[in-house]
Order: C-alpha cells, then structure tokens, then sequence
C-alpha cells in the first residue's frame, strides 16, 4: 500500500532564508527588570529552627 508518489525533485533547491526578521522571533528583554529585593523576615534563626521542629513534630504526632 503507497502513501502517495514522493517527487524528490519537489525537496531540491528548495531556498531556505536564515535571515529571518527580528519581528517574528521572541522578544526576551521585553519584562527585563534592573534593581533589588530585600526581604525582613522578622525572626531569628533560632525561632524559626524551633518553629521548624515544632512543624516536624506536628507531623509525626498526626500520622
């Protein structure tokens, strides 16, 4: 069973443009973002270790 005639004469010299536009590729600077992000967490890391501990142990309690 054929799938159809295949004309190699159709797939040579075919001009491919590696030139292509900016305009059709993706814009990667378009949500470009200069400057910084500080965080206060407001805790010290002593609090949040127990607070962590006291999580875990929350955990195991209910299982």
């Amino acid at each position: 069973m054929g799938f159809g005639s295949y004309d190699e004469s159709e797939q040579e010299n075919q001009d491919y443009d590696a030139d292509l536009d900016d305009d059709n590729g993706v814009n990667t600077e378009e949500n470009s973002h200069e400057g910084s992000v500080d965080f206060e967490i407001g805790a010290s890391n002593d609090e949040l270790i127990d607070r962590l501990k006291d999580i875990k142990d929350d955990e195991q309690s209910e299982t």
